[in-house]
């Protein structure tokens, strides 16, 4: 058997098992009993519901999960791609346009097969815990605005990426390398302006007690705002959050307006201090100069796989083509990418605890910054406690209880 499929299968299969054995771990850490730190925030009734919210997202993600590894498996052994690529290539175009051809029809069968279970998700489990507020009608805009981004942002990439393999030689890789991060870093920049607008309204936040509070601490960290702006986050879910994004003049802090009514002016204020936390500690750049290092060394790898006709055999090709070498190498670089996602979870976990810290040293107001993390996770049924390998397989914050921890620890609280 070709050595390639068998190197293929064996890595689906075991982030199958993987997959399966974490969700079941973290659903025999389910604690009934109320942690101390949340009595007073959790009645017995709310608490149970985080945990019947937290088992039904598990075993729906467990069914879906083994559906596409079912599916994915199918389509490689019974030459699915090579069906692919036959449709794609009968259009007699171009090399450039023959990969985008069969790039596209796998993105419409992705997402073909996807819709159902974001619908189940959405207007069924979320809407039974009390979270939805997405309409119909906003579901499919969701879907159509995603689609015509990916296709005009995959495109230009996909399109810049082949062209260089084609032409550049050995020095292809770089060329990748550098057209993607000058592009991407593009994105970064005009995302808040452009691009996140066309899903949500982002308002500056209006004149206030909540305004002239932020005002006032970032004047006192000697940090220019940008813009706070609310996002009408409520058009989709009850759920809150709040992030930064953006650079230079097109940077902004962004609170969810669920989170702007279910918090104190004070509680607030704290979530603002730990995002300008992230931007004084410089996670935000840090991250992006990882992210730059990682693509670099993925696209390296990829070089040495374009053409390869054992791994061509492996999927059942008839022709070799530089597009569908994208496709395969995805397939082998998944172990090296979950090796970066795991040190970049490490780092992110790292950076969420510096910027706890940032909020409640500068801001000199930890119970708030503890007790909006209380509010997040009751209004979120947050999994309180998650078994350790899932939070260090998958999380990018610490758990709630840890951060609570942690910041009691420093003899702050």
């Amino acid at each position: 058997m070709n050595i390639y499929l068998i190197v293929i299968l064996a890595i689906l299969i075991f982030n199958y098992i993987l997959n399966l054995v974490v969700e079941v771990l973290n659903l025999s850490a389910i604690n009934t009993i109320l942690p101390q730190e949340f009595k007073g925030w959790y009645d017995e009734v709310k608490y149970k519901k985080s945990q019947n919210y937290l088992g039904e997202n598990t075993r729906f993600k467990l069914f879906e999960s083994s559906f596409f590894t079912f599916v994915i498996l199918f389509f490689i052994l019974s030459g699915g791609f090579n069906f692919i690529d036959r449709a794609a290539r009968s259009f007699g175009l171009g090399s450039i346009l023959t990969g985008l051809m069969f790039a596209g029809i796998l993105f419409m069968a992705l997402q073909v097969f996807g819709v159902p279970f974001s619908a189940y998700r959405i207007f069924i489990i979320e809407q039974r815990y009390g979270f939805n507020r997405t309409t119909v009608k906003t579901f499919i805009l969701d879907i159509l605005k995603g689609g015509i981004l990916t296709f005009i942002i995959g495109g230009i990439i996909f399109s810049c990426v082949l062209w260089f393999f084609a032409k550049t030689g050995k020095f292809a890789w770089a060329w990748c390398w550098l057209a993607v991060t000058l592009f991407e870093m593009f994105l970064i920049f005009i995302a808040p302006v452009v691009i996140m607008p066309l899903f949500n309204k982002f308002s500056p936040l209006e004149d206030g007690e909540l305004k002239s509070s932020i005002k006032d601490y970032a004047d006192s960290q000697n940090f220019k705002l940008k813009g706070v702006f609310k996002m009408d986050g409520s058009k989709r879910s009850t759920k809150s959050n709040a992030f930064f994004t953006g650079f230079g003049k097109y940077r902004r802090i962004v609170l969810f307006d669920t989170l702007i009514k279910n918090h104190t002016v004070s509680e607030l204020v704290s979530v603002l201090a730990h995002e300008i936390g992230h931007y004084r500690k410089k996670h935000i750049i840090k991250s992006i100069a990882i992210s730059i290092a990682t693509s670099g060394i993925m696209f390296f790898i990829l070089s040495l796989f374009i053409n390869n006709p054992e791994l061509f055999a492996a999927f059942k090709m008839e022709n070799i083509s530089i597009y569908a070498s994208l496709f395969f190498f995805g397939f082998l670089y998944t172990p090296i990418n979950m090796v970066f996602s795991l040190l970049s979870g490490m780092l992110s976990r790292k950076h969420e605890y510096e910027a706890d810290y940032y909020a409640v040293s500068t801001y000199k107001n930890p119970q708030a910054f503890i007790a909006a993390l209380k509010k997040l996770s009751v209004d979120n049924l947050s999994n309180l406690t998650p078994h350790p390998l899932k939070v260090f397989l998958h999380y990018s914050h610490p758990p709630v209880l840890k951060r609570i921890e942690a910041i009691r620890r420093q003899n702050i609280a």
